[in-house]
């Protein structure tokens, strides 16, 4: 009984990680970045270099963590050893919350190399939900110091 409410508290949490990541998608917007004007270049793509984005490092994942460490460990021995069981395992679930939530929110990226119309290189990272080739013809959207590449 006891292992089920572990697993399940460890899945809520994970599911919660999930929904907190947020994008960095060319093709995701944010509710305050639509209806706003976007300055437009053109360019052509001079290469693509995958990357990793790392995940987020938010205190749910150590919280989470911890909570589901500490009620392991108070299940070991008793009287002093079940309280010495719940501190150590909310430490080590703690520090295992906040790796697993950076593992589970990172992403695959790609570093997008631009050479614009004017001849100036630039060169954005942004999400690996899109293809994008060398020689390719793209456009470069930018917004209040969001840029992102798109088709």
């Amino acid at each position: 009984m006891r292992n089920t409410k572990l697993s399940l508290i460890l899945i809520a949490t994970v599911a919660i990680l999930n929904a907190c990541a947020s994008s960095n998608s060319g093709s995701v917007y944010s509710r305050e970045e639509t209806r706003r004007i976007q300055t437009v270049r053109m360019g052509i793509v001079e290469s693509v270099r995958q990357v990793k984005i790392e995940g987020t490092k938010s205190p749910v994942g150590t919280v989470g963590g911890a909570a589901v460490g500490g009620i392991a460990g108070s299940t070991l021995g008793s009287g002093r050893g079940s309280t010495l069981g719940a501190v150590v395992g909310a430490i080590a679930g703690g520090l295992a919350g906040s790796a697993i939530e950076e593992g589970v929110t990172r992403k695959d990226g790609l570093e997008i190399t631009v050479k614009l119309d004017n001849g100036t290189m630039l060169a954005v990272v942004q999400e690996a939900d899109e293809k994008f080739a060398p020689g390719e013809r793209v456009r470069l959207l930018e917004d209040r110091g969001t840029t992102r590449v798109t088709h």
